[in-house]
């Protein structure tokens, strides 16, 4: 199939829908875990950790059941149409089940919607090396991640306006704006013409056992291809992923609480600061797919974790000074967030982008699925540990060791990729014009 840019950016839909899911879902969960339940944030931390738990036990499943799966569609669609309309409704039914405060309602409803969206979410990322081939995939993970970056942005600016009005608001159109675009997304991009064939009759107790046999093992022959290699590239470049996942899930999860509770603004301003971060991640996604692929993957991601660790520094420093007087987007304090958190976002543009790249690239076509799963078992796994690791931190010592926790981490993560010696660009010597997007 002829690989085409407007292709990517229709599939980035996908994860723009996502984002926005994702983007609310930190923003405010904690929020209502401590204001409404009365939680701590070591608890709070540990309930954060749900929809990583989903994803290291499940991903690596399906990123291989959707590899062995052969539909009229395709093989990653199936996965989209059943889990995008079921976790939408669940993510509807969050601040319904808030009202009624009951902590095993809301604890319900959250699970079911962890549960569903981990279902399509490895299908969906493995759908772009599908059909994209390897000299493209920084430049195409650059499209997707703008996508999700825009997902993200549209969630934290729009959702402070909407929640303003109403907690319920940002929920509600979350979950119509996410299962409208991977609605799109099935719609209109084609799966490879090899996986749009009817599957063999195969009774699901066998498929599930083939299934559970070729993932877990796949995985467990990945895991051994890590651990016991004598090139160290893969490892080193997974042990990065984890710990700079560390670091941006701490904040992802625990900012808007440290905005409330240790700058003494409102939740929503906290979101909105996370918000130009997003937005600066969006505009530079494309870019950083580029310089990735012209500079070359490990150079990208190394300059973009000094950016990060600077801003992280820097922000701390801030925060330990004067604090904001309001809550007010003009606040100097918040003005200061919210230009480094721009900059910042450049980095993490940078170092996102050009990851899972160098995972697929060091691998075969057929076990794409598996390799996803792999660098998202790392990543997910990574989140299972932080919130309530940095929770913990917040219980014992309080908001101030939020910054600095995530600096450590990214700080390692530095360190990590300095030992990564393979994943760049694969591609035919002489080819000059691969870096110019044939936009279609």
């Amino acid at each position: 199939m002829e690989f085409k840019y407007s292709r990517i950016f229709i599939l980035g839909f996908g994860f723009f829908g996502i984002s926005i899911i994702w983007a609310l879902y930190n923003a405010y969960i904690p929020i209502f875990l401590q204001d409404t339940f009365h939680l701590s944030k070591t608890v709070t931390g540990f309930i954060m950790t749900i929809d990583n738990l989903f994803a290291v036990l499940l991903l690596p499943f399906l990123g291989a059941l959707s590899d062995m799966t052969r539909t009229r569609i395709g093989r990653r669609k199936p996965y989209i149409l059943l889990g995008a309309p079921s976790a939408a409704l669940m993510f509807a039914l969050i601040p319904v089940a808030r009202t009624h405060e009951s902590l095993a309602l809301f604890m319900g409803t959250i699970i079911l919607m962890n549960f569903f969206m981990a279902l399509f979410r490895s299908p969906v990322v493995a759908f772009m090396p599908d059909i994209t081939p390897s000299e493209k995939r920084s430049q195409a993970n650059g499209i997707i991640n703008f996508m999700g970056g825009l997902g993200a942005l549209l969630a934290y600016f729009g959702g402070k306006a909407l929640y303003d009005m109403n907690y319920a608001y940002p929920f509600y159109f979350g979950a119509a704006i996410m299962l409208l675009a991977n609605i799109l997304v099935v719609l209109v991009v084609p799966e490879p013409e090899e996986y749009r064939v009817p599957g063999k009759k195969i009774s699901l107790r066998k498929l599930l056992s083939e299934t559970s046999h070729k993932s877990f093992g796949e995985l467990k022959d990945n895991l051994k291809d890590v651990f016991t290699s004598h090139e160290r590239s893969l490892l080193a470049v997974l042990l990065a992923i984890f710990l700079w996942f560390i670091a941006f899930n701490s904040l992802e999860t625990f900012f808007t609480s440290y905005a409330k509770y240790y700058l003494g603004i409102e939740e929503s301003t906290g979101a909105f600061m996370l918000g130009v971060f997003s937005l600066s991640f969006m505009l530079f996604a494309i870019p950083a797919g580029f310089i990735g692929g012209r500079f070359g993957r490990r150079r990208t991601i190394t300059l973009g974790l000094i950016i990060v660790i600077g801003i992280m520094i820097a922000a701390y420093l801030v925060g330990e000074g004067s604090k904001p007087e309001s809550s007010s987007l003009s606040d100097p304090v918040v003005m200061t967030f919210m230009g480094l958190f721009f900059v910042g976002g450049m980095g993490w543009a940078m170092i996102n982008v050009n990851s899972l790249p160098m995972v697929v690239d060091m691998t075969t076509e057929e076990k794409l699925g598996g390799y996803t799963g792999l660098y998202y078992f790392f990543s997910q796994a990574a989140n299972l540990v932080a919130p309530p690791f940095a929770g913990a931190f917040l219980d014992v010592i309080g908001y101030r060791t939020l910054l600095p926790f995530a600096t450590l981490f990214f700080i390692l993560a530095a360190v990590a990729m300095q030992f990564v010696r393979r994943g760049d660009v694969v591609r035919r010597k002489g080819d000059a014009l691969d870096y110019v997007p044939d936009m279609d």
